[in-house]
């Protein structure tokens, strides 16, 4: 394994044992479970004007999972909608194994870059972002 690879194996695991902003405060919500996996998580979205101010989860699942959930939370909260779609629709592709500019917008999800090689983790490392994006989109599940 190379220092990236190491580098990036690192902040996984430190987003999985110690999850940035976990813990739901009662914002409309999308649940999505990827039973081959057993993933089951919860994204809540404080939304106003345009802007998502707040980005919250709770869940449990594969460290890939509900790592990328506290990297999601992290990264997208504070921007606006129409960023946050954008980002998504990147890091999508960086999942997939396609050639994304501006990659580095994506700040610390880049750490799923190597993902695309384990089509198999693949949901694992979307599903937090799926179920974001159903609530960019106006769903939610009250």
């Amino acid at each position: 394994m190379n220092n990236l690879e190491n580098l990036y194996r690192q902040v996984i695991m430190d987003h999985y044992k110690n999850p940035r902003r976990k813990g739901l405060k009662g914002y409309p919500q999308i649940q999505l479970k990827n039973p081959s996996c057993g993933d089951d998580i919860i994204i809540e979205a404080k939304i106003v004007a345009g802007m998502v101010e707040e980005i919250n989860h709770e869940g449990s699942g594969c460290s890939i999972c509900c790592s990328s959930a506290s990297v999601l939370s992290e990264t997208l909260s504070g921007k606006s909608v129409e960023k946050d779609l954008d980002l998504i629709d990147k890091f999508y592709r960086m999942i997939k194994g396609e050639e994304v500019e501006d990659l580095e917008d994506l700040e610390e999800a880049l750490v799923y870059q190597g993902v695309s090689q384990f089509p198999a983790r693949i949901k694992c490392a979307t599903l937090p972002w799926k179920a974001l994006e159903r609530l960019l989109e106006g769903e939610s599940d009250e």
